[in-house]
């Protein structure tokens, strides 16, 4: 049973990511004692020191360039969803509000929308007014790489490139556990000048 667990696992290419998870249930969380504490309120699992998430570029439903490595010195709510995903449609409007509101301070939302095709998506995101960056990811690459195994899951990246926590399932992002955790990371120090 385990071999075949680990076939599939290298087969679909979620090897790293899923390892990821492990690592973050089983390892102490590293971040600063203020985020450390944030965390549980909104259910997070942290992520050990010095973790580092898989990189991804992608095209967005305008056919912008976004790439992780991109947004590096910004705090990042990464969200993977899809328009069929009942729980994802209440966190978007939400999403879109805290990246109105935070953007210009260093928060950085971006939408990985799982295998649907450019039209769809575009309509999904114009009815709710959508603005931040809806990536698409027709054939499941991103969301292999990240492990997704269940939607919406929100990966959240710190200002130096670190994973912080990730969350399987909707949240309260725009709450006060929410906020709070959003606004403890955008004081945090970006990237040291010259660092990877």
């Amino acid at each position: 049973m385990r071999t075949q667990w680990r076939s599939w696992l290298a087969g679909e290419g979620r090897l790293l990511a899923c390892s990821l998870i492990v690592v973050a249930h089983c390892s102490p969380v590293a971040a600063g004692p203020a985020v450390t504490s944030l965390l549980k309120p909104l259910d997070l699992v942290g992520y050990a020191s010095r973790t580092m998430p898989p990189h991804f570029s992608g095209r967005t439903i305008d056919t912008r360039q976004v790439s992780l490595a991109d947004l590096r010195g910004k705090v990042v709510l990464l969200n993977f969803w899809a328009s069929w995903c009942l729980e994802c449609r209440p966190e978007m409007p939400v999403l879109e509000r805290l990246h109105r509101e935070l953007a210009q301070q260093g928060l950085a939302v971006i939408g990985i929308n799982a295998r649907e095709e450019r039209g769809a998506v575009r309509r999904y995101a114009n009815e709710l007014g959508l603005t931040f960056p809806v990536v698409l990811d027709p054939d499941g690459k991103i969301n292999a790489q990240y492990g997704v195994v269940g939607l919406p899951t929100t990966f959240i990246v710190g200002r130096d490139g670190r994973a912080v926590a990730l969350a399987v399932g909707p949240r309260e992002w725009a709450g006060a556990a929410g906020r709070a955790l959003i606004h403890a990371l955008l004081v945090e120090a970006g990237p040291r000048p010259g660092a990877p």
